[in-house]
């Protein structure tokens, strides 16, 4: 785990002229300032290597996970001088790759990251498909002049680019760009429109990341195109399914040991983080079962179950939400069953406050939750308690439908590939049920679709209102016209021709809502907001075994009816059933048998307390207005209702204001403008003052 900055030229292999650049030393300044902002990632070691002609840079700063000595220091180089690597990261199955290419390639450490040349100099542009695990990298040729910059198949591991100056630039994260001259400004529109969780584009103008599964690719230093090497897939609708509900229990649960076996490996101390739920319980019961099978828990070969660290958090009721008998008290009993070790973090509002504006800086993401400040609090103890990986589970939910939306969207076709089920015997009555759940409010009162023709894209499967319905800011009224006018339209066409043509025709609508909350909510929401990015706050490398390809590329081809479970006798759903069995050796009963809860952090605090005083901070007249794009009275009105009413929509609302005026002061963002008006600057105003040509 470690982070990445890198650079090419882009004019081509002609119209390259040295004098219109810097020269080396301030290249290297360059690159060096933008690790320093990211240098919490590698405290171990940096490196960085600049081509003779100053066209293509790489830089790096390493967590050591694997291979603690400095032969493992990044970047990586091929013997002819010629490949160059830099990786963020974790790669297994390494040791059987070594052996498999010992032969042709001569490797330096005993890192897992260096495979990454081995299988380029073997397999050429085609070596991205035999890498397993999370991994953001870049990779230069300088014989072929082919620059490759890609990201893991989940999207585990952040990576964003941008053009400065006539240079591509690549980083972990995107403060990372700074150092190279780029001034933000706000991409208005991508903000409204919600295009940030689930396309390419940020909220930051002309600034992307790769995505999940893709790689950028240059050759002699033109224009990079955006290329994928790895897509999920699903099985044709109308096709039965070949195997038993026997052979499928006992293959998810052959899979999901083998990766959680890959991801104990570490030359330095390993936990999990456990919620309590089905899924980091699953994975703390596996983890103890390979312990007493005989395999090293990271660096601790002694067996011991009590060296298991396991770390919970736990909002207590001064933080607006009292936990007391959900998932804290289920995690405790989980641990002791298991006999590991217990760490409760407990988050009170001070807790909070006091973490929000690093969360937001480091996530570089405005999530209107306070799920993050607890995820940041818990990477804080597991650093404490001297782990450098934690096993997460992270992942389950949209391959095992796990979420509520999966419900509704399971009974909207008939299940022919699991033709005995009973929902496909008494799919009426099924519906009625789910319908009667929907108006009780106990699937999430799902939100309707508000565009039909971007449901019939979507075959009735989008989750765009899901998301859509997080928190909805108070913008101006000119950036509505500055901004797609039908959003979920917008979010259905952003698919592949494939995808779009397969969520009609082949694939069941449960698994098609599967595709969309990975590609959207999994990647760009849970991933970055409780992730990678705040976890390495504390030098914390997370390693979610759910999100292994080889695991997930099974399960996906599991029917409808063996992840969602409807009884006709006591007219109930199940969800996850094809894990709650496999997963019936590790769990407690309880666990077993609790139905999903959402883990949502609190919303409902009280007047003149921490969280109140820091959003009183934030969210002024002055910060609104700097930003440029929002309505000062409507976002006067959320803050008052969030904290009179503590109604749940304007605290996220609030929330998610104050997270963009942090965004907008920590990266010194330019003020929006609405293209139809000219800017005028009074001195000694503290904020530009308008005046209208119309």
């Amino acid at each position: 785990m470690c982070g990445l900055t890198a650079f090419l030229a882009l004019h081509g292999r002609s119209g390259w002229q040295h004098d219109e650049f810097t020269g080396t030393g301030d290249l290297e300044q360059k690159v060096n300032d933008s690790l320093n902002l990211i240098r919490h990632r590698g405290p171990d070691a940096r490196g960085q290597w600049l081509s003779s002609d100053c066209r293509v840079g790489l830089g790096h700063v390493r967590l050591s996970i694997i291979d603690l000595s400095s032969a493992g220091n990044q970047p990586f180089h091929d013997s002819e001088d010629n490949v160059h690597a830099v990786v963020n990261g974790e790669l297994y199955d390494y040791d059987r790759i070594k052996a498999e290419l010992s032969g042709e390639y001569d490797f330096k450490s005993k890192s897992d990251c260096e495979i990454v040349i081995a299988l380029y100099k073997h397999y050429g542009e085609s070596f991205l498909s035999h890498l397993r695990g999370e991994f953001a990298l870049v990779l230069y040729d300088a014989r072929r002049q082919l620059f490759i910059a890609a990201r893991d198949r989940y999207g585990i591991k952040s990576l964003y680019y941008t053009v400065i100056d006539g240079r591509l630039v690549v980083a972990t994260e995107m403060k990372c760009f700074l150092s190279f001259g780029w001034s933000p400004e706000w991409n208005v529109a991508n903000l409204r429109e919600k295009g940030w969780l689930y396309g390419p584009q940020m909220y930051f103008k002309d600034v992307s990341r790769v995505g999940p599964g893709q790689y950028l690719i240059s050759q002699d230093f033109n224009t990079p195109r955006v290329k994928s090497y790895w897509d999920l897939d699903y099985p044709d609708k109308h096709h039965a399914y070949p195997h038993s509900e026997e052979e499928t229990v006992a293959r998810v649960r052959e899979l999901l040991l083998e990766s959680v076996q890959h991801r104990l490996r570490a030359d330095v101390g390993v936990g999990v983080f456990l919620s309590g739920g089905l899924d980091s319980s699953a994975i703390a019961g596996m983890t103890a079962h390979i312990i007493r099978q005989g395999q090293s828990l990271g660096n601790d070969a002694s067996g011991n179950l009590s060296n298991l660290s396991c770390f919970t958090v736990q909002f207590d009721k001064t933080s607006g939400l009292d936990e007391s008998g959900t998932f804290p008290d289920v995690a405790r009993r989980t641990a002791e069953w298991l006999g590991v070790d217990f760490h409760p973090v407990i988050m009170d509002e001070e807790a909070i406050a006091s973490r929000l504006e690093d969360t937001v800086w480091h996530t570089e993401t405005p999530i209107p939750d306070v799920n993050g400040m607890g995820r940041l609090a818990l990477a804080e103890a597991a650093h404490a308690a001297g782990k450098r990986v934690v096993l997460t589970g992270e992942g389950s939910d949209e391959h095992f439908a796990g979420y509520a939306d999966f419900i509704w969207r399971y009974i909207l076709e008939p299940d022919h590939s699991w033709p005995s089920s009973d929902t496909m015997a008494e799919l009426p009555e099924a519906r009625k049920v789910a319908h009667a759940l929907i108006a009780k409010g106990f699937l999430g009162a799902l939100p309707p679709p508000s565009d039909t023709e971007a449901s019939r894209t979507l075959n009735d499967s989008s989750v765009f209102p899901r998301f859509n319905a997080l928190f909805q800011p108070r913008f101006q009224k000119w950036v509505y016209k500055d901004s797609h006018d039908r959003p979920e339209l917008l979010f259905a066409r952003s698919f592949s021709e494939k995808v779009l043509a397969d969520v009609v025709t082949k694939w069941h609508p449960l698994h098609s809502t599967g595709y969309q909350w990975t590609k959207s909510i999994l990647a760009n929401y849970i991933l970055r907001y409780l992730g990678d990015n705040i976890d390495m706050v504390y030098q914390i490398e997370s390693r979610p075994p759910f999100l292994d390809h080889r695991l997930t590329e099974y399960v996906n081809g599991i029917p409808p009816s063996l992840k969602i479970k409807y009884c006709s006798a006591t007219k109930t759903f199940r969800e996850k059933q094809i894990l709650r069995e496999a997963m019936k050796p590790f769990v407690t009963k309880e666990v077993y048998n609790r139905t999903k809860q959402p883990y949502v952090g609190p919303t409902k605090y009280r007047k003149n307390g921490p969280v109140y005083r820091i959003l009183e901070t934030l969210v002024t007249e002055a910060n609104v207005r700097a930003l440029g794009f929002l309505e000062w009275r409507g976002v006067q009105e959320d803050f008052v209702r969030a904290f009179r009413d503590h109604d749940t929509l304007s605290f996220k609302n609030t929330l998610s204001v104050a997270q963009m005026v942090v965004l907008g002061k920590r990266f010194g963002v330019k003020t929006a403008e609405d293209p139809q008006r000219e800017v005028v600057a009074y001195e000694g105003t503290e904020n530009a003052m308008l005046r209208s040509r119309l």
